[in-house]
């Protein structure tokens, strides 16, 4: 695994907000980094990251069938005794699901590391999915890169056979909040590939959908029969419309019962019931979080995102301590499996899957050992 420097294309701002990609820059920083890639090869992608995704997600979906029949389980997850049960019906009753994120450290050598689960909301897609694919095929066309380099990136047509198996034909709401230019630039995606299979296709600002009855209803009081909600079901089950999901006859994307993987304590879970499993890293619920983090562990909240109110310490005696909102739920420790280092960044992996599939990668650089908010997204290529 090498990062390679090279040119950037001309005008690839100006290409990439004609996409829709306007978030590329956030408050001055760049978030899109087109200035290096990533080099990997066809074997490290096939058996380092393909193969180890696809049997974590298996494993992921084992752990979702036997948590969903234990409250005492549910109850461990700090999830609120009122979604028991739909949070159980919606597993039994096969509700469908579209994706999910894995994100590893690798180095290029060894087994990868899985760090965190992404199951909820689809941070990062877009720009794995169509702005990473465009800048290898126009680096092609311009002789930037070799003509058979390729990119581990099935993502889009995963995702559009996935909207095609839904059989849709009421119309299905996109719901992103008010003012969130990334989050809008995502469920825009989101729509246009659900378009493409013949969905009729809406947006709709979370703060506009209301209550009619047991309904969920847009702002003209239609019913609102299928909702992709770019919002995460930890806070909604905190929220006002919260007890109303059990009785609603409203289809949400991503499902309740992801509730139970977008939640840093089904770690420590994953590791119990899947021991020494070379890509898990040993995991357990901190009993004393207000104790130091030891050398070789990480603390992290059941609840954070973008790496807030992370705390490592390395066996090395690197110590790394990010500040957030996420102070109110319990943490876990769980083993330091530090992210490699490029030059002056700090590299992540994040693994795809659509549906049930390993379908891609997505590469982020941070100058700290966290990944955040603020962190680089870099394209990659498969090239041997």
């Amino acid at each position: 695994m090498k990062r390679v420097a090279v040119n950037e294309r001309p005008n690839w701002q100006a290409r990439a907000e004609g996409f829709g990609f306007k978030f590329h820059t956030i408050d001055g920083e760049r978030y899109w980094d087109e200035r290096a890639y990533y080099q990997l090869s066809l074997s490290q992608v096939e058996n380092d990251l393909e193969d180890p995704t696809n049997e974590i997600h298996q494993m992921c979906m084992d752990l979702v069938s036997r948590v969903v029949d234990s409250e005492e389980l549910l109850g461990k997850l700090s999830i609120p005794a009122a979604y028991f049960d739909p949070i159980r019906e919606s597993w039994k009753e096969g509700h469908p699901h579209l994706y999910g994120r894995m994100d590893f450290s690798y180095n290029g050598t060894g087994p990868a590391k899985l760090l965190e689960l992404n199951y909820d909301t689809p941070t990062s897609l877009y720009e794995c999915s169509a702005q990473q694919w465009d800048w290898l095929e126009q680096c092609i066309q311009f002789g930037m890169l070799p003509a058979h380099a390729d990119q581990f990136n099935s993502i889009e047509d995963q995702l559009t056979q996935a909207f095609s198996d839904l059989q849709i034909t009421k119309p299905f709401y996109f719901a992103s909040i008010t003012g969130s230019e990334e989050d809008k630039g995502t469920t825009d995606y989101f729509r246009s590939i659900a378009e493409k299979v013949g969905i009729q296709t809406q947006h709709i600002y979370l703060e506009d959908i209301g209550l009619n009855g047991s309904r969920f209803v847009d702002l003209n009081d239609e019913w609102i029969p299928h909702l992709f909600k770019l919002h995460a079901w930890e806070f909604i089950m905190h929220e006002e419309f919260g007890p109303k999901i059990a009785a609603c006859d409203t289809q949400f994307f991503e499902p309740i019962w992801k509730s139970i993987l977008s939640n840093k304590g089904a770690l420590p879970l994953l590791w119990e019931m899947n021991r020494g499993h070379p890509n898990l890293l040993e995991s357990f619920v901190d009993a004393d979080a207000t104790q130091a983090v030891p050398p070789g562990w990480v603390r992290k909240p059941f609840f954070s995102r973008e790496g807030a109110n992370i705390e490592l310490h390395t066996a090395d005696a690197q110590q790394v301590k990010v500040d957030g909102p996420y102070t109110d739920a319990p943490y876990i420790l769980q083993q330091c499996a530090p992210l490699p280092k490029y030059g002056d960044s700090y590299t992540l992996v994040g693994s795809w899957v659509i549906g049930d599939n390993a379908a891609g990668i997505g590469i982020r650089e941070d100058d700290s050992l966290v990944t955040k908010d603020t962190s680089r997204f870099l394209p990659h290529i498969i090239l041997d």
